[in-house]
């Protein structure tokens, strides 16, 4: 019997075994990341060896190319 993935189904996959093993705060701090896009983080607090708190956050602005 041939078992064919789509490529769905390997997102799904892959999401959950991101989930298992990355502490909730690591994937928020991800997450967060990926929405800022472009921009510096000053000050990262970790405690525990998670991500607690970022401090100054700016966000660059481009007005030309």
């Amino acid at each position: 019997m041939k078992v064919e993935h789509d490529s769905e189904h390997t997102a799904v996959a892959e999401r959950k075994i991101a989930n298992s093993l990355f502490h909730p705060a690591w994937r928020a701090f991800i997450r967060y990341c990926a929405e800022l896009q472009h921009g510096e983080i000053e000050l990262l607090k970790i405690q525990d060896g998670l991500p607690m708190l970022a401090e100054a956050v700016k966000k660059k602005v481009k007005f030309a190319p």
